[in-house]
């Protein structure tokens, strides 16, 4: 597997770049996470003039197996919430580039377009078929996800042209009212924490339902 640079990584230094300052979060106890076997950090930001951002890591089997989670939910902006995950497991990998539907006004369709057409460049790609989830409607179909070995460098760079397409849309996106927008991405993430999702199924299992309600909540989506 080639080395690889976390999403997490690229997103900071692109917010950076852009004229984004991103204030670090207080998470106590929640930075690091460890049990049977599985060890999670967490670090989460407020992106100003903007909303959350968080990166969520895990290493697993003596980093045989590793996970990436970038969250960008907007507050003051209303442009799609954006979710970057990558999952590494004896040299398999899977990239998802996922743009959410959590808008109080239509997305323009164009700008969405900016996003399909860097999937397009990977249609050559292995695409993950993960099975049917309750948020399948939310997702854009400009969202992207690919699987397979060998691909290091091709879903890094999906990745990271993901996200700095979507920075560069935040710049234009309309102001909105952030208690509107909290409330859509607040049910969004409720929605993760009681129907589920993979990840968070597993968290679930080894922390407890308060742990991952407080972890879902307050530092992924920034909605608590």
């Amino acid at each position: 597997m080639a080395k690889r640079e976390q999403v997490g990584t690229i997103v900071k230094r692109l917010l950076v770049e852009n004229g984004y300052h991103a204030q670090r979060c207080e998470v106590g106890s929640d930075a690091k996470l460890s049990k049977n076997g599985m060890q999670f950090t967490l670090e989460s930001y407020e992106v100003k003039g903007v909303g959350h951002f968080c990166i969520l890591n895990m290493n697993a089997m003596l980093g045989l197996m590793k996970m990436e989670t970038v969250v960008l939910a907007p507050r003051e902006k209303d442009i799609p919430m954006i979710n970057l995950d990558w999952i590494g497991a004896m040299g398999n990998e899977t990239q998802l580039n996922e743009i959410y539907n959590n808008q109080l006004s239509p997305y323009p369709e164009e700008k969405l377009a900016a996003f399909a057409k860097i999937k397009e460049n990977d249609a050559d790609l292995s695409n993950y078929e993960s099975g049917e989830h309750w948020y399948d409607d939310l997702l854009y179909p400009c969202s992207y996800a690919k699987t397979g070995k060998g691909c290091t460098t091709r879903y890094q760079s999906a990745a990271k042209a993901y996200a700095a397409e979507y920075i560069r849309q935040m710049k234009t996106a309309e102001i909105c009212d952030p208690k509107e927008k909290s409330a859509k991405t607040k049910v969004f993430a409720e929605n993760l924490i009681f129907q589920g999702g993979p990840a968070v199924n597993q968290m679930k299992k080894l922390f407890g339902d308060k742990v991952t309600e407080r972890i879902i909540l307050s530092h992924m989506y920034g909605v608590k």
